[in-house]
């Protein structure tokens, strides 16, 4: 199974495409990613949040009216969206409201479409930061956690640096050499890669 990458929104946002013989899971749904779905063909059959800060969640509402359930660490709310914040910013971001139809804190693994997702809480960037790493495929999706050669955020309302180190060295650096890391921005990159050389963790 490889993941299709999809890139959009004003900050150039990264969702995952999954297909699977049961419909297509949605990792991070930023502008536009609905309608990438819409060009599959195929019917969303979940929609996995690596936390909710605007970005990654415009198109959250319209695909679980395609009928994706949605999954997350914690329910939506302004706290986590930011979409206060890139207002004063400026941006033209529209957060239409969404629920989550399963919390995630608290578990281990989500099991979708005969697939196995290990949750891995990563917080730092922000608060509901979930990291979820298919095993069997070596692959796992970042959300804005760890960047090649860098790291999430940490300046931003729920943010806290330290907290993000810690949680990376702990839950994502144990992970196979090999793992692809998929992040929210930018290229992919490996664990490998990443404890290597990635600046902020040396």
């Amino acid at each position: 199974m490889i993941p299709l990458t999809y890139t959009g929104g004003s900050v150039s946002t990264n969702g995952y495409l999954l297909e699977t013989p049961e419909g297509l899971i949605v990792v991070d749904a930023p502008e536009g990613m609905a309608e990438q779905v819409r060009a599959t063909g195929l019917t969303p059959l979940a929609l996995l949040l690596t936390h909710h800060h605007f970005d990654h969640v415009e198109d959250a509402a319209e695909l679980a009216q395609m009928g994706a359930s949605i999954h997350a660490f914690a329910p939506m709310s302004p706290d986590l969206t930011l979409a206060e914040e890139a207002a004063r910013w400026g941006l033209p971001i529209t957060i239409e409201p969404y629920t989550v139809d399963r919390i995630l804190e608290g578990e281990q693994t989500l099991d979708l479409a005969g697939q196995t997702f290990d949750l891995l809480h990563v917080p730092g960037h922000s608060p509901d930061s979930l990291v979820f790493h298919l095993a069997k495929q070596a692959i796992a999706f970042a959300g804005d956690t760890l960047f090649a050669q860098s790291i999430g955020r940490t300046d931003l309302p729920g943010g806290r640096n330290r907290q993000l180190l810690n949680a990376i060295r702990s839950q994502l650096f144990p992970l196979p050499a090999a793992t692809r890391v998929l992040p929210g921005h930018g290229p992919e990159t490996t664990i490998q890669q990443e404890v290597a050389s990635n600046p902020y963790l040396q």
